[in-house]
């Protein structure tokens, strides 16, 4: 029987990777800091290794004895700019080191950020494009690096905020009609990982996304996101400067220790006008698409109605 270890199988699209290889017969191991979420808990079978990206003894003690690693932790918010570096970064060159020591042989698959192809734009897009650069560096051939666009799906609580939104009726901002943005459902994420692992190691960065290469207008993101709550699409034109502003007044909340989403940088992230994959990014033969934007928002909402997340339609 193979062995994956994970890490970041708390996360959103962690416990999505971890039911999918479990599911499919594979001893699955977590790294986790503290006790698993019942989500993960429950899965047959799973061991876990206790610490978190900073404790070097864990890491080896996770990689042991595995097929293949696929290491999915990372900070997609942080109180300081540095903890982007610390463990987006850092945090994969321990792993990378840790892969190498005790499994020469496996098979280290690194989820990245398409973020990463624009490193320029924010410390969280820096971080992963060196966090990529490490691994690389340590690992050679071994590493397959994927770059998934936007995920979402069950679980996801920051779409959930666009739903919850256009439930209540209220507009829904879009930006510049020229931007485009690139989505991909977590359960297809989880697809194309299987894939991955059952597979060779990948010679250059593969994006994850479905099969709207060019990606979408945000009064396309929009119309979805109505259309999937029953309810008539409203808009607005939301200023790139108001964004901006949004962002770096949301970043004075760290002088009190909080970690917010919206930044400066992440504003800078959320305006870059080209988000769009190109079919050598994708690569060969990737994982077939079950869930097109339109099907996996529905799907999204079907399950957020029946996790209480949100009303169900009346």
């Amino acid at each position: 029987m193979r062995r994956v270890a994970i890490t970041g199988a708390t996360g959103f699209l962690g416990q999505h990777l971890v039911k999918a290889f479990a599911d499919t017969g594979w001893t699955v191991r977590v790294l986790a800091r503290r006790d698993p979420v019942a989500a993960v808990r429950g899965i047959a079978g799973l061991e876990v290794t206790p610490g978190d990206l900073e404790d070097e003894g864990a890491l080896r003690a996770l990689c042991q004895e595995a097929d293949v690693v696929i290491h999915a932790a990372g900070l997609v918010k942080a109180r300081r700019d540095s903890d982007f570096q610390r463990i987006n970064a850092d945090g994969a060159h321990r792993l990378a080191q840790a892969a190498r020591a005790v499994a020469p042989a496996a098979h280290v698959i690194l989820v990245s950020s398409l973020a990463a192809r624009e490193p320029q734009l924010s410390p969280y897009a820096a971080s992963k494009r060196a966090g990529e650069v490490m691994m690389a560096a340590r690992l050679g051939d071994r590493l397959t690096i994927v770059r998934p666009t936007a995920i979402y799906g069950p679980g996801d609580r920051e779409t959930f905020a666009l739903f919850a939104a256009a439930a209540d009726g209220r507009p829904l901002p879009v930006l510049h009609p020229a931007a485009r943005v690139t989505f991909v459902h977590v359960s297809d994420v989880a697809r194309t990982m299987l894939a991955f692992a059952d597979g060779p190691p990948r010679s250059t960065p593969v994006t994850i996304c479905d099969d709207r290469l060019p990606g979408y207008s945000w009064r396309e993101l929009t119309a979805a996101a109505a259309q999937a709550v029953g309810r008539e699409l409203r808009t607005f034109r939301l200023p790139e400067i108001a964004l901006q502003i949004a962002g770096t007044l949301s970043e004075l909340s760290r002088l009190y220790g909080r970690a917010p989403v919206l930044t400066a940088g992440k504003a800078r992230e959320i305006l870059h006008r080209d988000w769009s994959v190109s079919p050598e990014e994708r690569g060969p033969e990737p994982a077939p698409v079950v869930f097109p934007l339109v099907q996996g928002f529905a799907d999204t909402v079907a399950w957020s109605r029946h996790a209480g997340w949100l009303r169900s339609e009346e």
